[in-house]
């Protein structure tokens, strides 16, 4: 799945491998981001996205392969990427207790930036995340639309060529993250690249990388990757599938397939087969979805299983009260 490396891309990654210890989180993993592009790295848990944001944010060094950035070595030339790049993670980086203009003003302090200059900045971002209006609020009192909003105005205050979001807009509604895709696009050249386990998200990238498992199944644009799959998908949800699958293959002629209690069929007319699969077989059928391909089905076309997000383990210590001693 690699691609040949680009001497004008932002971002250029070669045979990239990462472990932790045993576990190999990343395999050979390579890509080209375009100057001023939207890049989407889309996988479930454990698919190796998250170890590729810290690589590329530069919080863990790399192991194998090479990256280059914005025309920087990442293994030799760290500090200058740093310099460069903008970082919005999807925890929360600022002081709820200050008001929107306080956190801008601390973060351009933090750039070492004083006087008219980090006036000017901190006047600029929040007019990028159209936050003029908030300027005195308390961003604990903010919706947590206008809160995404406030890290990346605070992103922004360095004026970087590259942003990198890490699943940033988990949590959002759907208008909430519209706005805040509104405030990115808006900035001119700005290169982005982007972690997400949302499908509408990720399809709204110029490019999109599907990772599995540390490896890179499916790499392009997305509408071309969901043309890829052809046609249109049915699926019977059924607990009968085994039996089913065969005598949809003896009656149609078509390459039924079994995933779970689900049977699928994929083809350019898929749609003819649904009044005669439901007047012959519709006792046993729980669900019948006839649908255009979607990044789910490119991920199940490729992996041969579901593209499934689990939600993250509690923290056994936060929840766990300390006992008083006697």
């Amino acid at each position: 799945m690699s691609e040949k490396s680009s001497s004008n891309a932002a971002v250029s990654a070669s045979d990239v491998s990462f472990a932790y210890g045993e576990r190999q989180a990343l395999r050979d993993v390579s890509f080209d981001v375009a100057p001023g592009g939207l890049f989407g790295f889309l996988g479930p848990n454990g698919s190796g996205k998250s170890t590729l944001f810290k690589l590329l944010s530069t919080i863990v060094p790399l192991q194998q392969g090479s990256i280059t950035m914005l025309g920087h070595d990442l293994a030799r030339e760290s500090a200058a990427i740093r310099r460069r790049i903008g970082v919005v993670f999807q925890s929360a980086a600022i002081d709820r207790k200050l008001t929107v203009f306080e956190n801008l003003r601390y973060a351009g302090m933090l750039l070492n930036l004083g006087g008219k200059e980090l006036a000017s900045r901190i006047d600029e971002s929040m007019a990028a995340a159209s936050l003029t209006d908030r300027k005195a609020d308390a961003t604990g009192e903010l919706s947590g639309g206008l809160r995404r909003r406030v890290e990346i105005a605070k992103c922004l205050m360095a004026k970087p060529d590259l942003v990198l979001l890490d699943e940033a807009s988990t949590g959002l509604d759907p208008a909430a993250r519209r706005e805040m895709w509104q405030v990115l696009r808006a900035q001119e050249g700005l290169t982005i690249l982007f972690t997400t386990h949302l499908m509408d998200e990720a399809a709204e990238a110029d490019r999109l990388m599907l990772l599995d498992e540390g490896q890179v199944v499916a790499h392009g644009r997305p509408a071309e990757l969901m043309e890829e799959v052809g046609g249109q998908v049915l699926e019977i949800e059924t607990p009968d599938a085994v039996a089913l699958v065969g005598e949809l293959r003896t009656a149609f002629k078509v390459d039924a397939v079994q995933i779970d209690q689900t049977v699928r069929i994929e083809g350019e007319k898929v749609q003819e087969l649904v009044p005669e699969v439901m007047t012959r077989f519709g006792d046993r059928i729980r669900r019948l979805q006839l649908a255009h391909p979607s990044l789910e089905d490119v991920f199940l076309s490729r992996t041969g299983k579901r593209f499934v997000v689990t939600a993250p383990e509690p923290d056994v210590k936060k929840g766990r009260k300390k006992r008083k001693r006697s």
